[in-house]
């Protein structure tokens, strides 16, 4: 594959997410622009990534080959009717927001070289869950040259767009929803006589192995649960599923896509 130059249009947690996962797996492109109008974040940046170039004009990071909108939804389409003139047929363009939709962004673009990514934070480690999918009319081998650069963050899944924003809940969102039950764990582990590194090893040495347990195997979800007799928290199970659904469900409704 040809060399591509990269342009990110915002300069937030997902683009540094993406730096360090290419940066990870060596991958050298002709060049890299970063765009944001926060001039801190993009020194701060520069600072980690020597070899990208900043800017405050997102119509010079328009200019490259494949382009990462890493912006928030409200701000989107403002943006790409600021860009378009500088958008060819052949540029590629990567939408990592939910809510704008792949009809949304072709309307306003030349291009149909287009995908929608909900990105996993897990891509840090290269290990990232990302469904992604395409615009129809994309052209298939530039399609196949941009799946390779997506494998460099994790597993790319091809899913339905409309299906995309129930992703961002179920998987992008969801290390949120337990990381601070697992620092209480730990700090309760420490309380209770364990070293640090002692109760960090047992939480995670036990966390995947359930998680095989839940998913990897012929037992009923009743069948799992009964294999350990003692369950503290049985009684806050109700109030526990009767926050997710309120608080995710809402979450949803507000960041599917309005067509």
């Amino acid at each position: 594959m040809k060399r591509k130059t990269i342009g990110f249009i915002g300069g937030g947690r997902i683009t540094s997410i993406f730096l360090h996962a290419f940066a990870n797996k060596k991958m050298d492109f002709n060049s890299v622009i970063v765009c944001d109008p926060n001039k801190e974040k993009l020194l701060d940046l520069k600072k980690s990534y020597l070899k990208i170039n900043i800017t405050d004009n997102p119509e010079i990071a328009a200019k490259q080959d494949i382009i990462f909108i890493a912006t928030h939804p409200p701000v989107i389409m403002d943006l790409l009717q600021k860009i378009a003139p500088h958008i060819t047929t052949g540029t590629w363009i990567v939408s990592l927001a939910p809510k704008i939709s792949i009809h949304e962004i072709s309307s306003v673009l030349q291009t149909r070289n287009i995908a929608r990514m909900i990105p996993n934070a897990s891509s840090y480690l290269n290990e990232g869950y990302n469904p992604v999918t395409y615009h129809p009319d994309f052209d298939g081998e530039l399609c196949n040259q941009l799946k390779d650069i997506f494998c460099l963050l994790g597993n790319a899944v091809e899913v339905e767009e409309a299906k995309l924003e129930a992703f961002a809940v179920v998987s992008a969102m969801l290390p949120t929803y337990f990381w601070f039950q697992w620092l209480e764990l730990e700090k309760m582990g420490v309380e209770m006589g364990l070293t640090k590194e002692e109760s960090k090893k047992a939480i995670r040495n036990s966390l995947i192995p359930a998680i095989h347990l839940m998913y990897d195997n012929d037992l009923s979800y009743e069948q799992v649960v009964d294999l350990i007799p003692v369950k503290p928290l049985a009684g806050f199970e109700t109030e526990f599923t009767n926050m997710y659904r309120s608080s995710l469900l809402s979450v949803f409704e507000k960041i599917k896509p309005k067509i």
